[in-house]
C-alpha cells in the first residue's frame, strides 16, 4: 500500500484505551529523502513501514518533571564530563552544562557556528538559556538540553521508544506524497506562519513573526494530516538511526523495498572533521526555532541533521512511539 490508496482520516486515528494520548500511524509505503536541498537528504527512496502509535507532540517540560520526579534522573548536562571521555580538553571546560544559542550582535559569517552557539555552565533541561533562567511558565513548551540517552531513558520509563527516521519522516509527510512541507508546498500558505522557525537575517536579527524567538507552546501550530503537532520546527527531535551522510539507493527489484530500514551503521556516524573525536552520532528530524532560509532550510520532512549522543542544546527535543497492532 502507497500513501496515495488512503487519505490521511483512514490513515491515523485517535488513541484508544491500549495507548491513551497516542495517535495511530498505519503502515504503508512512501518516497523518503529529497533530491532539491542538502546533500545527506538524496537520494529519494521508497520504502515500507509497518504502523505505530506516535505521541501528538513532543515531551513537555511538565512530562519530564514527571519522569524526573518518578525515577531521579539526572541528564547528561547536569552531570561533570568525565575526562577519561574528552583526551586533550581543558581542565576548567569539564564542568556540567550544555550548548544555548546566543544571538550575533551583528551580521557574522555563516559558516562560523561559535558566533551564535556557546556552552554555557550550569544550562540544563531546567535552565535553558543558562543557570539564571528558568522552566515557569514553560511547562507545555518541549523539554530541551536532552541528550540521546536522557530521551531514551524517558522513553523506556513510559513503556515507549523513539522513532527510526524512516518512521518519523513518514508520520511527519502525514499523507503527503512528496510534498515539501508537512502542510504542503508553501512554506507560509496565504501568510500564514505553520510553525515555528526563524524569520529575518541569521543569526542576529529574529522578526518573531511566527510569534515566538525561542520554543513554543507544543500544539500552538496547527496538527499534519495525521494530527500530529509540531514535527516540523519548534525543535529537533532524536530518532534512534545512526547517522550516514547519504541514504542508500532504491533496489532495482520491486520486491526488495526495505521494509522498517534500520539507517546507518554507528562505526560510519564518526564525524570524518573530527577524527580524533569518536563520539557517534544519531539522526536529528524537523528542523527548530533556528532554521531560516538564509541559513538552515531543514523545516521539511525530509531534512536530517547528525548530532552526536553526548550532545544536548537549546534546540533539541524528542517524542516517543509505541511499536505493535492498532
Amino acid at each position: 500500500m502507497t500513501l496515495c490508496d488512503a487519505a490521511p482520516s483512514q490513515r491515523a486515528t485517535r488513541a484508544n484505551a491500549t495507548h491513551p494520548d497516542m495517535i495511530w500511524i498505519a503502515g504503508g509505503g512512501f518516497l523518503m529523502g529529497s533530491n532539491l536541498h542538502y546533500a545527506e537528504e538524496a537520494p529519494v527512496h521508497r520504502v515500507i513501514v509497518d504502523g505505530f502509535w506516535m505521541d501528538p507532540a513532543p515531551v513537555t517540560n511538565r512530562a519530564f518533571s514527571a519522569f524526573v520526579a518518578d525515577t531521579g534522573h539526572v541528564t547528561l548536562a547536569e552531570r561533570k564530563p568525565d575526562p577519561k571521555d574528552y583526551p586533550g580538553a581543558l581542565p576548567h571546560m569539564l564542568r556540567a552544562g550544555s550548548l544555548v544559542f546566543d544571538p550575533a550582535p551583528h551580521p557574522v559569517s555563516l559558516d562560523d557556528w561559535s558566533q551564535w552557539w556557546k556552552f554555557k555552565f550550569g544550562a540544563d533541561w531546567r535552565h535553558p538559556y543558562g543557570p539564571a533562567s528558568s522552566i515557569d511558565g514553560l511547562d507545555d513548551h518541549p523539554v530541551v538540553h536532552v541528550a540521546y540517552d536522557d530521551a531514551q531513558a524517558y522513553a523506556r520509563w513510559a513503556g515507549k521508544s523513539l522513532p527510526t527516521e524512516a518512521q518519523w519522516e513518514y508520520a511527519a509527510r502525514g499523507g503527503l506524497e512528496g510534498a515539501e512541507f508537512a502542510w504542503g508546498d508553501e512554506l507560509t500558505p496565504d501568510g500564514r506562519h505553520m510553525a515555528n522557525t526563524w524569520q529575518g537575517a541569521f543569526p542576529f536579527r529574529n522578526s518573531s513573526e511566527d510569534g515566538f524567538e525561542r520554543t513554543s507552546p507544543v500544539r500552538h501550530y496547527p496538527p499534519n494530516g495525521y494530527g500530529l503537532f509540531d514535527m516540523i520546527g519548534n525543535v529537533w527531535e532524536w530518532t534512534r538511526d545512526w547517522y550516514e551522510p547519504r541514504h542508500a539507493a532504491d533496489e532495482p527489484k520491486a520486491c526488495c523495498i526495505p521494509r522498517n530500514p534500520r539507517g546507518g551503521r554507528e562505526k560510519r556516524s564518526y564525524d570524518p572533521a573530527l577524527p580524533g573525536i569518536r563520539i557517534p552520532r544519531k539522526v536529528l528530524k524537523g528542523g527548530s526555532f533556528l532554521c531560516a532560509p538564509s541559513y538552515c532550510r531543514r523545516y521539511r520532512p525530509a531534512a536530517r541533521h547528525p548530532e552526536p549522543i553526548d550532545t544536548s542544546t537549546c534546540h533539541v527535543g524528542f517524542r516517543c512511539i509505541v511499536e505493535g497492532d492498532a
